[in-house]
């Protein structure tokens, strides 16, 4: 009996200390600064479209958790709540416009709500991958 209690003290001690080292090390972890970060591509927006629109696979093993340097000539700007979100468009799909949505970071939403549509912007983001219709950028910055 002592030695199933001394398993179950110790089995729970680990489990203790393997939660606590999740947190110090996964959960705890650092974010890396998007304003700062160098990109680990640059290329055009329709090139960016393009790319993935051919060749889905090897555009996301190419791109997916990287951090993309984009530019073109912006379509429109979407506002929610707290969201601001710049939209380049190249396509009409069934379910409404195709392209690149680059969701913007907090301290950059009052800027990207004055973009202008029309004119040629460069967009900084971290690359999530392509939902069949559009190239997903997020924590993005305005480059000047």
């Amino acid at each position: 009996m002592k030695t199933c209690v001394k398993i179950i003290l110790s089995l729970f001690v680990a489990g203790i200390i393997t939660a606590v080292l999740i947190y110090i090390f996964v959960y705890n972890k650092s974010h890396p600064d998007y304003e700062k970060i160098k990109p680990d591509y640059t290329l055009s927006a329709s090139e960016l479209y393009n790319s993935f629109k051919s060749n889905t696979t090897g555009s996301e093993i190419k791109y997916n958790g990287k951090v993309l340097s984009v530019s073109g000539t912006l379509t429109k700007v979407e506002s929610t709540d707290s969201l601001v979100i710049v939209v380049y468009v190249f396509n009409q799909g069934m379910f409404g416009d195709e392209g690149i949505r680059c969701t913007m970071l907090p301290k950059f939403n009052e800027e990207a709500k004055k973009l202008q549509p029309g004119n040629i912007y460069n967009i900084k983001g971290y690359c999530t991958g392509f939902n069949d219709s559009d190239v997903i950028l997020e924590q993005c910055t305005i480059i000047k």
